[in-house]
């Protein structure tokens, strides 16, 4: 009999709940505090705390509406436990607790980032296990290898400074394009040229790849963009933003091939918010095709911060036969991509 898994996510400013029975989505409500931020140019952790405290319940409440079950139903929580904002996290953390305690079942305290991975399963019949996985968000640009999502995860390389998100959000302000950066960028794009302007790719030289062949570096990209504004007054934003996304494009899916061929693993998941992106989506699924690597990219709906990527790693975990978390337990807002679950 599949599971059915209850998943919580406030890593960060959406208050997120899933269902999921097995592998198949039965709901995915998503309260998100954005516009609370907007004005600030980013995410306040007090602001995003008490949101979720406020969101919390009724979410819950509309997600079990949405997916035809009851809390009796429910065979295992799932809860995000880290990487994030520490109070955003606690707050799930304890709702999580507070309701499998209550249910008298069993509660998986999981990494944010293996359930971005991990929401794949939900859109896909076969697993891709191995595989290797770019990681695209506000918070994390990594490079892993996937041999096992529920306990078997290698951190391949990761960004040296920005994250590309955030890199998206930092210029989007500099261009007054608005919070959050991603989608504002990304449609402005549509009316630019991406070949406008020759924007620098980050850790690309000779001596990058040997050194450090699956890192990133943003804030090269970031100056050169700011320098290029200042020394042309006339600028065509649209042009700008093109340019941008594509030099952020490029990199990512170099260093994501790269991967592939070095380790001989012929699949590719590219997961996060970033993921979302209708230039990375079109140029990665042109390139995958012409290297013969099997592509998967979660709808842009589950790319985003969500409920139903951690109650999927539940309910693989839970398939899998992992042991539950044991115990009270704390959010870990740093923790390691290589630890799945605690």
């Amino acid at each position: 009999m599949q599971p059915v898994v209850l998943g919580i996510e406030t890593s960060c400013d959406e208050t997120a709940i899933g269902i999921v029975r097995g592998r198949t989505l039965l709901a995915n409500v998503i309260a998100s505090s954005v516009d609370e931020h907007a004005r600030f140019g980013g995410v306040v952790p007090e602001i995003a705390s008490r949101a979720h405290l406020e969101a919390m319940l009724p979410s819950i409440e509309l997600a079990l509406k949405e997916s035809q079950v009851s809390l009796s139903d429910i065979d295992a929580v799932a809860v995000t436990a880290g990487p994030g904002l520490v109070g955003a996290l606690l707050v799930g953390v304890a709702s999580a607790n507070g309701l499998a305690q209550g249910l008298g079942r069993p509660l998986y305290g999981v990494n944010h980032l293996a359930a971005h991975v991990s929401v794949d399963y939900l859109t896909h019949d076969q697993p891709t296990d191995p595989t290797i996985a770019l990681l695209v968000s506000g918070g994390h640009s990594s490079l892993l290898q996937v041999d096992d999502i529920t306990g078997s995860i290698t951190k391949l390389g990761a960004t040296m400074d920005d994250a590309a998100g955030e890199a998206f959000d930092k210029i989007a302000r500099i261009l007054e394009l608005g919070f959050p950066g991603g989608p504002a960028i990304d449609r402005e794009a549509v009316n630019g040229s991406a070949s406008a302007i020759d924007f620098p790719r980050g850790l690309t030289t000779t001596n990058d790849w040997a050194t450090r062949p699956y890192d990133f570096s943003f804030s090269g990209l970031k100056t050169a963009l700011a320098r290029y504004l200042e020394s042309t007054p006339s600028y065509v934003r649209a042009d700008v933003a093109a340019s941008f996304q594509e030099a952020v494009v490029d990199v990512l899916l170099l260093k994501a091939l790269a991967a592939c061929k070095s380790s001989g693993i012929d699949s590719l998941v590219i997961a996060g918010g970033v993921a979302a992106n209708s230039r990375l989506r079109a140029v990665a699924a042109e390139r995958c095709e012409k290297a013969g690597i099997q592509l998967r990219i979660p709808s842009p709906a589950l790319c985003t911060d969500n409920g139903a990527m951690v109650a999927s790693l539940g309910s693989l975990m839970v398939s899998a036969g992992r042991p539950a978390t044991q115990g009270a337990f704390d959010a870990d807002s740093s923790l390691k991509v290589e630890q799945v679950s605690l």
